[in-house]
């Protein structure tokens, strides 16, 4: 039976994440991260409440899927509502990262 991961148990995930993060993806980590929030999702989210949001960045958001057990990144439209399912079972760092250097190079173009 699967069980919704705790607050406490985010906080951890989260924790180990930063703890990888220097430089400038953290610095954007610091500007889009907020205090987790539960979203709602249409796919998956109803059985746990839906997922952990832990940054937004624009119209993006960082979550935490919890029944794959990792960091995704999805585009939202209504605040409070992910927009995409994922299921990636990456790493905080990893995502943050990933965002950032993709907004790098668009910034190039």
């Amino acid at each position: 039976m699967w069980i919704p991961i705790s607050l406490a148990e985010l906080e951890e995930w989260i924790s180990r994440g930063e703890s990888k993060l220097e430089g400038e993806p953290l610095n954007f980590w610091n500007l889009i991260k907020i205090a987790p929030q539960k979203w709602q999702e249409k796919e998956y989210g109803a059985e746990g409440g839906g997922f952990w949001v832990v940054a937004v960045f624009g119209n993006t958001v960082i979550f935490y899927n919890d029944i794959e057990d990792g960091f995704n990144i999805s585009p939202y439209a209504v605040y409070g509502q992910i927009s995409e399912y994922a299921c990636e079972q990456a790493e905080l760092d990893w995502i943050v990262e990933r965002l950032y250097n993709s907004l790098r190079q668009n910034a190039q173009l």
